[in-house]
């Protein structure tokens, strides 16, 4: 049978060298700095500034919320706030739901357009 097929001939593989465990230490760390700085740190800052803007809203202030709707305040209460979005028309909303705190004067050049 060895005549059509030629024997394998094995060669040792060489030793494979070692990755020093510190570099892949480093390695793994830097990593997870990479994430940090990436994703972690700009979620919490942004979700730090959304409840601060909760914690502020005081009445009189001209919203926007993450619906889309834009209303001034006209209450505030310990977990909803209640929108004037027309003449004589109101809605209530969760605190969480208002997405930006508009410039006074904004509904009436909204209105405008």
């Amino acid at each position: 049978m060895s005549f059509f097929i030629s024997d394998a001939v094995a060669e040792a593989a060489p030793a494979a060298q070692q990755a020093d465990p510190m570099s892949s230490l480093i390695f793994f760390g830097g990593m997870i700095l990479i994430f940090y700085f990436i994703l972690i740190r700009p979620q919490t800052k942004r979700a730090k500034e959304h409840r601060e803007l909760v914690a502020g809203l005081a009445k009189g202030d001209e919203v926007v919320t993450s619906g889309g709707m834009m209303g001034k305040i006209t209450d505030v209460s310990e977990q909803y706030v209640t929108l004037e979005i027309a003449d004589n028309v109101q809605i209530r909303v969760q605190k969480p739901a208002v997405a930006t705190v508009l410039p006074k004067g904004s509904l009436k050049a909204a209105q405008k357009d």
